[in-house]
């Protein structure tokens, strides 16, 4: 097999951990004091800013990899393809600011508090 189906299946293994223990927890209410909707939004608002930035920095890598090559193989056409790869940077970057935006406003807006 692949890796890439290896990579797939490893991914969807660690989902299913994460997230069947959360849906097996009784209300936060309920006997124990469990943690509430706003903690839990505060963790994965941490964890999904952090997998932005992974994510973003690893398309940014690749992007400006791939217009480097294509510059050092047409140099005419530098212009064109340097243009087109901070189109798609700026694009990438807007991606992970949003997140960081989403996470800020859980963080401190706290928007599920009664």
């Amino acid at each position: 097999m692949s890796k890439r189906f290896y990579t797939t299946m490893g991914m969807m293994v660690a989902m299913v951990s994460v997230a069947a223990p959360a849906f097996a927890q009784e209300a936060a209410g309920g006997a124990g004091g469990g943690m509430g909707v706003e903690a839990w939004s505060v963790i994965t608002a941490g964890f999904a800013l952090g997998i932005a930035a992974f994510g973003g920095a690893l398309g940014q890598g690749r992007a400006t990899a791939a217009a480097a090559e294509g510059i050092a193989r047409n140099p005419s056409a530098a212009g064109e393809i340097r243009g087109a790869m901070i189109l798609g940077l700026v694009l990438i970057e807007s991606l992970v600011i949003y997140v960081l935006l989403i996470s800020l406003i859980l963080f401190f807006l706290k928007p599920f508090a009664a």
